[in-house]
Formats: C-alpha cells, structure tokens, sequence
C-alpha cells in the first residue's frame, strides 16, 4: 500500500513539472499586439532608385547616400552603454532608453540574423536575448523589419560579410558597414548593393532616414520612401506617432551610435520626428530608424533590459519582449575576416599578420608590383624570380654557368659555348656543335651551327672555326682524316676491282681446255713439218721420168738468164718427131734437189 502511494506522488510531481515548464514557456511569449509597419501592403516603396535621386534636394546632386570613416580606437573597451531618462521637450511625457556608443564598429559590430546564420532563410523569429546570447554579444537590439505573419526578413541583410538576401532595389533607408571600415547610410541602388570592388561586410535595411550630415531629413525621405498606407494608419502616422523606436547613427569622429527607447504606440514613447531631433542635440551626423513599436527591445549581456510593449500571452497583466528577425550585435573585437585571411593571427579583435602580409585583415601582400619588375611574382617571401633570374627584384640574369629558377643549375656547355639562363641549352660558338658543344664541326664545314661548308681546292677540309683552307689538321682530327682516307681508298679500291671484274669478258674456255687445243695444234703443226720434210727428202732422188724425151725440162733459173739458150731450146722443139700435147705437158714433175740445183 505504501508502495503504491509513492508511485502516485511520483507521477503527480511530474505532471506538475511539465505544467510549470508550460507555463514559464508561455509566460514569455507575446501576443505581437503593438504593431509599428511602415506599410499595410508588402514593404517599401514600388518607384526607383532613380525616383529618389530625382526627387531628393539639387544640394547632394546624385549621390543618395553617405558615407563616413568608422573610428578604430582599439585600445578603448569596445563599447560603452548609457541608460536615460529625458523629458520630451514640448510634452509631459518622459521616456526610458539606451544609448550605445561602439569605438570600433568595423570590428565589433555585426548584423545577425534570428536564432543564428540561416535564420531568415527559414523565416524564423526569436528573441534578441537568444540571438546575442548565443553570438556573445556585449550589447544587442532588434534591427531589421520582417513580415509579421510569415516571419520572413525584410529588406537587404549582409551578416559579417555574407550576403544574405537583397531587396532587389527597394528604396528605403540602410545602414551598412563596407569591408574598408566606411559607415553608409542612405538610399543605395540594387548596384550599390552588390558592389564586389569594396563590398559590405553588414547591411541592413530601416524606413525613414532621420538625419542627413547633421540635419533632419524625414521630409525628404517622406518623399523618397512613402508608397501606401500601413496598420497604424497612413505613412506620415508612422512618422508622426508616439512608440517605442529604435534607430542607429554616427558621430562626427565616425563612433556608432545605437538608440532605443520604451514606448507604448500612441501613448508614449518618441515620434520619429522628436527621435531625430534627440540624436542631432547628441552630435549624431547621419541615422536611420529602425523597427520599432513591440520590436523594440535591448539586451544587455544577453539580459532583457528594456521594457517591452507587447503582452505576454500567458497573462496579459505582464509584458514580454517579441521574437524578431535581424539585430545590431556589439561584441568582442573580432578580426575581419575571423580568420585573417589565413596570413596571420588575431588577437584582441586585431589580425597580427605574418610576414609578408600587411592591412587590417593581413589580406595584402608586402610586396607589390612592379617591385619584382617583369620578370619575377610578388609572394609572402619577397619576388619570386622567373627561371633565368635572380636578385631582390628580379632585375639581374644568371651569372655564367648557371641557369633555371633561382639560378642554382649548372650549365654542362664545355668549348666556350654559352648558356641559355632560362632553360640551360646551350649556344655553341663558331666550329662546334652538339647539346653541350662537346663536338668539333664536322670535316668539309665551319661556322656556327657548323652550317657552311669549306671552298677549299680538291675538297680539303677548312678550320672548323674560320673556314681558312690554310690548316694543319691536329690530334683527333688528324687521326680522323687518316683513318676516314684510309677506309675511302681501301672502299675505292674495291669498287674499282668489282667494276673491272664486272666488266670483263667471262672466258668461253677453261684453262684445260686451251692447253688440250694448244697441244693438239701443236702435234698437228709437228706432223705437217715431218710430212714436208720427209716429202722434201724424195725429191732429191732422180726422177724416174727422166728417160722419156718427149718433152723438154728447162730450170726456171735459165728462164731469165739468157736468150740464147731459149732460142736453141725452141730450136730443138721445132725439130721434134712430134708436138707436145696439153696433157702430156700438164703431167711433168718438177722436184727440187736436195741440194737446191736443178737436174735433167
């Protein structure tokens, strides 16, 4: 029994848990009931950027903003923050409020979107205290305007350099800081905006620009910014009402100021009107309004400090503050960009950049050109020389012998030949060649490059450095020439010897058989001289016709010998028994002697 009792307690306190956590989440949620919109319908004017230039007084001509240097005191605290209580002059009402100064907006200032990077993406609204809570603010207010229905942002937001929406050149009131450090206020064109040669680093969009180089400009910006009528009534009513605001300046040594102050729409708090006169009597130059009415909140340390207008939804008898879109967030001294530009090292809000870097954000190299001249690239490290250069400015080419980057290769060329500084070939001088003009020009040319050949007598070979036929041929190329005439003549010789073969007759007959012919002949040519002889020797003998008388044998020696003897012949021949015939004539034999006389 006693068991079970415990468990009903238990599970009573955790019902009365869960309905105290309820309660306390409600207890700060607000019911949006005091609603300050510039306009019933969208947001923003619909006429052009051109439309304000027109239309704003001949004094600024075309420029629709301005600009100021921020002030960088980095040995200040980075802001100080004032609570006041002031009479309004001309009334009886008295207002409660806050002002911020900030020594070094360029570096502690940021515009933050709600509940963090993202937030307006998703059109989400939280608390000022949540966003600068989790941002570390010192010091924060609500910013910008937004849709009260959709949450969505309104207007142009930049968030520490990052662009988060334009407002496509609607032209209402802004508020930016440029990457250089330079405070904007005014009307910018959709150019202006998206400017990348000095971008904004925080933008952010307000409605009506309250003072203008030290003067009150709401007429103006009535003009400029005035499009249709809004929840509280017409655009002057938004001007002209009594409520919370909110509203962010400079001074004229280019401090930020940030001002807010408790209201209640229509009942008291400061018109737009009594704002700016407020801040031209506290030295602000340039200030634009920001949201106001229940929007209007300050946190200290990521503590409401402020008295907010709107109801609480649990119970109407308290106030709670409005979850909101974009606010202004003082912090600690950050360095822009966080990083420093990845060249250096912030401390205390300020980039100690590493050498060879230099600005505000160590985004700038020491080196600038033309320090390196043509020939060389600014770096961290100094001038970082082409190949073939050398020097503190890259002015001076390798000395001889060296080539490439930084100078430290060595040349190989050998002969004289000189070296190319950027890639190492080599240029050889008048009689040589080859890669590293290790080789002497070739025999029969000369010159650079060994391009011309030598007009020496008989094709003799010439200086390979001055062409001059007139040349004793040393060492290597003297034993090149004997060899080279050595293998020519030995290679002519051959030629010449297959020529001839080549062109000779091929014999018909070998060698045995000419000496078998020569024999033959020759025992032939024995024979006939054996026959003539043995024929020779016969007819020495006496002839056996010599018994006959019918004819008559004269020796062919005594024919011309003497007339007498042939007339006694023919004598003897008349007187014949009878005549010879032609047969008997055709058959005499005449042999010679052996002796070589004649006989009868």
């Amino acid at each position: 029994m006693a068991a079970a009792s415990v468990k009903c307690q238990g599970v009573w306190l955790l019902l009365w848990l869960c309905v105290r956590l309820t309660e306390l989440r409600n207890a700060r949620v607000s019911v949006d009931d005091d609603v300050l919109l510039p306009y019933a319908h969208g947001h923003g004017p619909s006429h052009s950027h051109r439309h304000v230039r027109d239309c704003q007084p001949v004094i600024h001509g075309n420029i629709t903003h301005e600009t100021w240097t921020s002030s960088n005191h980095s040995g200040l605290p980075e802001a100080e923050s004032m609570q006041f209580v002031t009479n309004v002059p001309g009334s009886n009402r008295w207002v409660y409020g806050h002002i911020t100064v900030v020594h070094d907006p360029q570096r502690t200032v940021s515009v933050l979107e709600p509940g963090g990077p993202g937030g307006c993406g998703m059109n989400q609204r939280s608390l000022v205290e949540e966003t600068s809570k989790a941002a570390g603010c010192l010091y924060a207010q609500n910013a910008g305007f937004f849709n009260t229905k959709s949450g969505k942002c309104l207007g142009n937001v930049v968030s520490d350099g990052r662009m988060v929406q334009d407002s496509g050149g609607v032209q209402n009131a802004q508020f930016g800081i440029r990457r250089d450090g330079t405070l904007v206020f005014g009307y910018l064109s959709q150019d202006d905006v998206l400017d990348q040669s000095n971008p904004f680093v925080q933008l952010v969009s307000g409605v009506i620009w309250l003072l203008r180089n030290g003067e009150v400009y709401i007429n103006e910006s009535l003009e400029a910014e005035c499009d249709k009528t809004q929840e509280t009534g017409v655009f002057r009513t938004f001007v002209d009402v009594v409520s919370a605001r909110t509203a962010v300046g400079h001074d004229a040594k280019g401090k930020l100021i940030l001002f807010q102050i408790d209201g209640q729409t229509g009942s008291r708090g400061m018109s737009l009107w009594e704002v700016a006169e407020f801040l031209k009597k506290y030295g602000v130059i340039n200030a634009i309004n920001l949201d106001g009415g229940g929007s209007s909140t300050y946190v200290t340390d990521g503590s409401l400090s402020s008295y907010p207008s709107d109801h609480c939804e649990s119970d109407s008898r308290w106030r709670c503050g409005r979850s909101v879109s974009t606010i202004l967030c003082v912090h600690r001294r950050r360095c822009q960009p966080s990083n420093c530009s990845g060249n250096g090292d912030c401390v205390d809000g300020q980039c100690r950049c590493r050498q060879g870097w230099r600005g505000a954000g160590c985004d700038s190299l020491v080196c600038q050109p033309p320090a390196c001249g043509p020939h060389g690239v600014c770096t961290a490290s100094g001038c970082v020389c082409d190949a073939g250069w050398r020097g503190s400015s890259c002015s001076q080419e390798c000395p001889p012998g060296f080539y490439g980057k930084g100078c430290n290769q060595t040349c190989a060329c050998v002969n004289a030949g000189s070296c190319d500084p950027v890639y190492g070939r080599c240029t050889c001088p008048p009689g040589f060649h080859g890669n590293s003009c290790e080789q002497v020009c070739p025999l029969g040319l000369f010159g650079l490059t060994c391009a011309q050949r030598c007009r020496c007598k008989d094709q003799c070979p010439c200086d390979p450095h001055t062409g001059s036929c007139n040349v004793t041929l040393q060492g290597e190329a003297n034993f090149t020439l004997y060899t080279a005439g050595h293998c020519l003549a030995k290679q002519m010789f051959t030629s010449w010897r297959r020529e001839e073969e080549a062109h000779r007759e091929q014999p018909h007959l070998t060698e045995v058989t000419w000496l078998i012919i020569t024999l033959t002949l020759a025992s032939l040519l024995i024979a006939s001289l054996l026959v003539h002889l043995g024929r020779a020797c016969r007819s020495s003998a006496p002839p056996h016709f010599l018994k006959r008388r019918d004819y008559s044998y004269v020796p062919l020696t005594d024919i011309n010998g003497a007339t007498s003897r042939s007339e006694d012949h023919a004598a003897k021949s008349r007187r014949g028994d009878f005549g010879l015939d032609d047969s008997d004539s055709q058959d005499e034999l005449w042999s010679p002697s052996c002796s070589g006389k004649s006989q009868l």
